[in-house]
């Protein structure tokens, strides 16, 4: 699969999704043997990513934890990455909350793929990759940037005319993206 955004690079932060202190529910092994699990995303590249908490360690929903290279205070060890379908009801039902707070905090990132995209082949667009956006749209937002690169995703929506929602169409992407079916990665480092 083709990232069209970045080379492959390893996450430094995550924010918990869900925690289950006591493992996975339908781990029959007996209660000793489990491993209490945080299902968490990403802050930069968007990966899912499987956490075993250090021993005693309990872990909140929404909270942001390292798992950088460095000494870590909160994570023993990375299991993995995971598919989208292996989220527990309570980690998908936060996910779309969660990208919507990244892409609020880190909003000059999302401001900038949108003053800086590029045409993928000579059909095919970056901007028309996000969901709601067509060639009307996209030559409009490049008419628009020329004349100034954006400001705020409010700019964007301000300046050209009948935008949807550019963090609605940010967030359905990564969305799409994690669930691994996209072949153009714009978003998301799998």
């Amino acid at each position: 699969m083709e990232n069209t955004d970045k080379p492959s690079s390893k996450e430094e932060t995550a924010i918990v999704l869900d925690f289950l202190p006591n493992g996975y529910p339908y781990d029959d092994r007996p209660m000793y043997m489990k491993t209490p699990i945080a299902q968490a995303i990403g802050k930069e590249h968007f990966v899912l990513l499987e956490l075993v908490p250090k021993k005693g360690i309990h872990l909140q929903s929404f909270e942001e934890v390292y798992i950088g290279d460095g000494k870590r205070d909160k994570i023993h060890h990375i299991v993995g990455k995971m598919a989208l379908a292996k989220l527990t009801a309570t980690a998908k039902s936060e996910l779309e909350f969660v990208i919507k707070d990244i892409i609020k905090k880190n909003e000059k990132r999302f401001v900038d793929f949108f003053s800086r995209a590029q045409p993928l082949s000579t059909r095919m667009h970056q901007l028309e990759l996000l969901p709601g956006l067509g060639k009307k749209h996209m030559w409009q937002i490049i008419e628009a940037r020329e004349e100034k690169p954006f400001e705020s995703l409010s700019d964007l929506k301000s300046r050209v005319k009948l935008m949807p929602d550019p963090e609605k169409a940010v967030i359905r992407r990564i969305l799409q993206e994690l669930e691994g079916t996209e072949k153009h990665k714009i978003f998301v480092d799998v």
